[in-house]
């Protein structure tokens, strides 16, 4: 039975931003500056409707919107929800038809955001669903591409009105070579609006609930920072998760480099970790985690650094030495942890000589319908 839609409140949208940005795993951007636009549409009368995936009609169109870029460059170069809007009207344009409904890229981080801001300018609901169930640094590591559906047409528009519509693709894996070009060429940092989907696709090949997910980790959150309770393990307990390490960062190597932001992260064990290292690596997201010498985990398990006292999630573009994170593991969507979706989002698709690692047996994942 679908669930019933409703409007988005501004506690909802707070809790929508902690649980994103949770669930980025390093990336997608902080959602920080998004959430504040949000509150101004929604002080404006403009609401975000989200709506339950198997509502849709199998013939409704819906448009996937994102931003797409390095999480430093999008800092910097931020597009807002009028240029999130202006990628999904160019779309309409091309199709020659309006869409339905908006669902997310990724439910990760400020990606998390860009469907609820375009769909509060131009009225459109929010599905309750995406095309990662976390967040990925490629066009070719989302659900859609596990499913082999088209990977054309593809919008893109920068924050200076500059627009590009990708109209054919062999695969994911062009589309991804051909976007990441011209997103460097942007500045590394752009809205983008892609191929569009059907309610059946979109029922058949997306990550359902993961909105709903999200919220319900903010709530988490949020309820235990306000009963001055340990949010981190709050978090541990309500999603399944795996404490993996506690310490206080060593050192930062980053890099910006052909539209993505790359680096490792160490960090030295404090507490029980004391005398232990943990090293991790990235691509705009956490990839692998290594204990000592050993393997922790992969990706597609969620890797999330954590401020040990608040519970907030830090990102691959703002962990800086000496803060003191909490390292914790959640189980991916179990679509992602399939041959098929390893492929796409395994440690080898990363470049990685390494089969995939993970502390949760399948039954683990927990459910994300609210």
């Amino acid at each position: 039975m679908p669930n019933p839609p409703f409007d988005l409140s501004l506690t909802d949208l707070e809790d929508l931003a902690t649980g994103a940005w949770i669930l980025g795993t390093g990336g997608g951007g902080d959602p920080y500056f998004s959430l504040l636009e949000a509150r101004l549409h929604h002080a404006a009368g403009k609401r975000a409707r989200l709506i339950d995936p198997l509502s849709l009609p199998d013939d409704a169109l819906v448009g996937c919107v994102g931003q797409m870029g390095a999480p430093l460059a999008m800092q910097e170069r931020m597009c807002d929800g009028a240029v999130m809007a202006r990628t999904v009207m160019m779309m309409e344009a091309h199709l020659d038809r309006k869409f339905d409904a908006l669902m997310l890229w990724e439910i990760g981080g400020n990606n998390a955001f860009q469907s609820i801001l375009a769909g509060q300018l131009l009225g459109l609901p929010i599905v309750d669903c995406d095309a990662m169930g976390r967040a990925f640094p490629q066009a070719d590591m989302t659900s859609f591409a596990i499913a082999d559906l088209p990977a054309a047409p593809w919008t893109m528009v920068d924050i200076r009105a500059n627009s590009i519509i990708f109209t054919e693709a062999v695969d994911w894996a062009w589309m991804e070579r051909m976007t990441r070009r011209m997103c460097a060429v942007l500045g590394a940092s752009a809205a983008t609006c892609k191929a569009p989907r059907t309610g059946a696709e979109v029922k058949r090949a997306s990550c359902l609930h993961t909105v709903s997910w999200a919220l319900r980790i903010g709530r988490t959150v949020r309820a235990a920072r306000a009963a001055h309770a340990d949010p981190v393990a709050a978090l541990v307990q309500s999603e399944a998760g795996i404490p993996l390490f506690r310490g206080k960062v060593a050192d930062v190597m980053r890099r910006a480099t052909d539209g993505w932001l790359r680096g490792t992260v160490a960090i030295d064990g404090l507490d029980g970790d004391a005398g232990h290292a943990m090293r991790i690596d990235f691509q705009n997201e956490w990839s692998v985690a290594w204990r000592n010498d050993a393997v922790a985990v992969t990706v597609p398990d969620l890797i999330v650094m954590l401020d040990a006292a608040s519970g907030e999630a830090i990102g691959t573009e703002t962990v800086r030495f000496g803060q003191r994170v909490t390292v914790i593991a959640l189980p991916a969507p179990p679509l992602l942890t399939t041959p098929k979706g390893l492929a796409h989002v395994g440690p080898r698709a990363f470049g990685y000589d390494l089969d995939f690692v993970s502390g949760f047996a399948p039954a683990a994942a927990p459910a994300v319908a609210s």
